[in-house]
């Protein structure tokens, strides 16, 4: 996902032509990701195939490669690295992170903030926990494979205003989405949500997509596997996640704290070649 040499290829910003997936909605809980400690202070929870972890049926779902829960202790952080042709999203659930990168970009990520680093041709960059910071700071980082490679590594960073009714865009790269406040994906058929409801609330209605990829940062909710009768209930807690295909996670509700959740809206799976 990180090879330098890459031949540049141009944007698709088409669908998924082919069979789409049969209807699932496939829960993973949180303590069933593979944990790795690379540095001193520094703690990371995978839901995917990572470095020394290696599961071939488990290395991505959608378009999506990397869906981290990231805990740095004060003073902790991940020292430079490189990355290229990754769209990477940051939410932060507590603290605040501080990233710089070789490019001249840099930027404090807070709760309520979302932060996009599109690596692009090759970026290196930092991420600490913030000076001075006396606890530490939480946060998912998400990986998404884009589909125009060799470009100009871009940065964004932007306060999140909620929308109404609790369906908030984050970022995307559809042409749908284009002139509003969200963060510029260079993937034409994705998008990246923020729902959230009140305690014994339903979720807002969610935009449908043949791969959706549904992570609850906060409360607690309960949803059916499939619509009707032969839906099984199941229920998720922070850090649990569902890899939705087709129409399936049916009737979502919050529990008695309310729900936050991030969702991937995505139209077309990884390719290669």
């Amino acid at each position: 996902m990180h090879r330098d040499g890459r031949r540049r290829r141009e944007p698709q910003h088409r669908r998924h032509v082919g069979p789409l997936p049969a209807r699932r909605a496939d829960l993973r809980r949180t303590a069933e990701r593979y944990r790795s400690v690379p540095a001193e202070g520094v703690e990371t929870r995978h839901a995917f195939s990572f470095s020394g972890h290696y599961d071939p049926k488990n290395t991505h779902f959608g378009a999506l490669l990397a869906c981290n829960e990231e805990l740095l202790a004060p003073g902790a952080g991940f020292e430079e690295h490189k990355h290229r042709d990754t769209e990477i999203l940051t939410w932060v659930l507590e603290g605040a992170l501080a990233h710089r990168d070789s490019y001249g970009h840099s930027g404090v990520v807070r709760p309520g903030m979302v932060q996009h680093l599109s690596a692009g041709s090759g970026v290196s960059h930092t991420e600490r926990n913030v000076g001075g910071a006396t606890g530490p700071v939480r946060f998912v980082q998400m990986w998404l494979q884009p589909d125009e490679f060799d470009a100009p590594p871009a940065y964004g960073l932007r306060k999140v205003e909620p929308a109404d009714g609790g369906l908030t865009l984050l970022a995307s790269g559809l042409e749908r989405d284009a002139g509003t406040d969200a963060l510029r994906l260079r993937r034409g058929d994705a998008a990246l949500w923020l729902a959230t409801a009140g305690p014994w609330q339903p979720l807002p209605l969610l935009p449908g997509a043949p791969w959706r990829y549904a992570h609850l940062t906060a409360g607690s909710l309960g949803y059916r596997t499939v619509p009707g009768p032969k839906g099984g209930g199941r229920s998720m807690v922070p850090g649990d996640s569902v890899r939705i295909t087709g129409e399936a996670f049916a009737d979502p509700a919050a529990g008695e704290t309310g729900a936050e959740l991030l969702l991937w809206e995505m139209h077309s799976p990884v390719s290669y070649g």
